[in-house]
């Protein structure tokens, strides 16, 4: 599970979906469709059509890994920062009912606003 009182996923960037989906095809539901994902160096950050999937690779090896589903209906709000001249990157932060807030910072030539209207479809 996400740690929410430090939970910060930094420099993700776009992820193929392909390999999204082979990552992913043994948690997905009936009808789950990948719209977006994003990759760090170890964990990454899926957008299905029903949740949000924190995927934390852990140990040495990575083979131990922790699935945090959080589903769009708990988001009770959502920040979107655009990258500006000298920050190159853009952040979201979601604040989810009963547990806590999380932030992604995403790295250079992320559609952060295309991010922003995904969440805003789902949760608004």
């Amino acid at each position: 599970m996400i740690d929410f009182t430090n939970a910060s996923y930094m420099k993700l960037a776009p992820w193929d979906l392909a390999q999204a989906h082979g990552e992913l095809r043994e948690i997905l539901i009936a009808d789950e469709v990948i719209h977006l994902a994003f990759k760090g160096i170890r964990d990454s950050v899926t957008f299905t059509n029903r949740r949000l999937i924190a995927l934390n690779v852990q140990g040495i090896t990575g083979k131990k890994k922790d699935y945090t589903s959080l589903p769009y209906s708990k988001i009770q709000a959502f920040s979107v920062e655009t990258a500006g001249t000298f920050d190159l990157d853009s952040e979201l932060e979601l604040w989810f009912s009963g547990l806590g807030r999380i932030k992604l910072e995403f790295s250079r030539g992320v559609d952060i606003r295309g991010l922003n209207r995904l969440i805003g479809d789902q949760v608004l």
